[in-house]
């Protein structure tokens, strides 16, 4: 091969390997890019739990806001009846009052004395003590105990004759109450099997409190602090973040109580004198019994409403009182 074929066939051989790596560019910009692919393959693994939320959640959402303005009753037609429902609310069902009332006595009285039960006992369980572990499996049983059972068997232990409750008050002179009889102390006892049930939140602070630097408390002790003043300044502000939100859950959970009222009263009539109807039970009355689906759809929304209000407050406040490690309370 004479000199001046060899130099074409070495330009022909660059140009045709210069050629091929400008398309490469090209022909890689025509298919998916690796996070286009990445983002497919997200939502596919999600998809399940995409249905189920427009098909379960916000599509049965979205209805019951509808029929909130309707005289909806399953078996008619929804008839557009626009803010009748809730001028009926605050108008003209009385019970609607009865059960705000108890339902927000029950948030009021539970909610602290549960976090601070919680607390207490977290405190006491974090002691190192020979044993502990069994005290804290055995506190920590009621909260895996749950339903309707519990309900039967709490309705055995305040049996104002042959309970175990009164049995215990009547050993040391004290005349027991009749508890789910007695309109005064049907909700005092529905706290009592509420307190009876903190060790779910004892866990919580309790893994909080194991948290916490021993050199702080160490650091304290040199100073002169006291037990009570390393409780105040070191061990509430660490455990803050649980204590929200502890009582942000506790307060939603609270508004939303049903079970008891509807287990523990006749035919969920609400206790003598509406002193259980509480105001899911009442939503729950007019939805399932009286069949005005629409009417309940409405207390369903004043319900969010209220709950909202609420969970957005605590937010704001607890911008106040919550310590992060972090400093920066976000």
């Amino acid at each position: 091969m004479k000199p001046s074929q060899s130099v074409h066939v070495l330009e022909d051989k660059y140009i045709e390997k210069t050629s091929t790596a400008a398309d490469t560019p090209t022909i890689a910009k025509k298919g998916l890019s690796k996070k286009t692919r990445e983002n497919i393959w997200g939502y596919l693994f999600i998809s399940p739990w995409i249905i189920g939320f427009l098909g379960l959640t916000l599509g049965p959402l979205l209805f019951s806001l509808a029929a909130s303005f309707t005289d909806y009753n399953i078996t008619s037609t929804m008839n557009f009846i626009g803010l009748d429902n809730y001028k009926q609310m605050f108008t003209v069902d009385t019970l609607f009052w009865t059960s705000l009332w108890n339902t927000l006595y029950y948030v009021i009285f539970s909610v602290p004395l549960t976090t601070a039960g919680a607390i207490l006992l977290a405190v006491l369980l974090n002691q190192k003590v020979y044993g502990m572990k069994i005290f804290r499996t055995i506190y920590y049983l009621p909260a895996v105990l749950s339903g309707v059972a519990v309900y039967f068997l709490w309705m055995q232990l305040l049996s104002p004759s042959a309970g175990l409750v009164n049995t215990f008050l009547g050993w040391f002179g004290i005349d027991g109450p009749a508890w789910l009889f007695d309109p005064k102390w049907t909700k005092p006892a529905l706290l009592l099997m509420k307190m009876w049930s903190v060790g779910g939140g004892m866990l919580l602070y309790l893994a909080s409190l194991q948290g916490v630097s021993q050199q702080m408390y160490e650091a304290a002790e040199i100073e002169g602090a006291t037990a009570f003043q390393k409780f105040r300044y070191i061990t509430l502000p660490m455990i803050s973040p649980v204590i929200f939100f502890d009582l942000v859950t506790s307060t939603i959970g609270a508004f939303q109580i049903f079970q008891e009222a509807y287990v523990m009263t006749e035919n969920g009539s609400g206790g003598p004198s509406n002193s259980l109807l509480f105001y899911n039970l009442h939503m729950w009355n007019n939805a399932f019994k009286n069949f005005n689906m629409g009417y309940a759809s409405a207390m369903a929304w004043l319900l969010f409403i209220i709950v909202m209000a609420l969970t957005v407050f605590n937010m704001k406040f607890g911008k106040k009182w919550v310590h992060y490690e972090g400093g920066d309370k976000k």
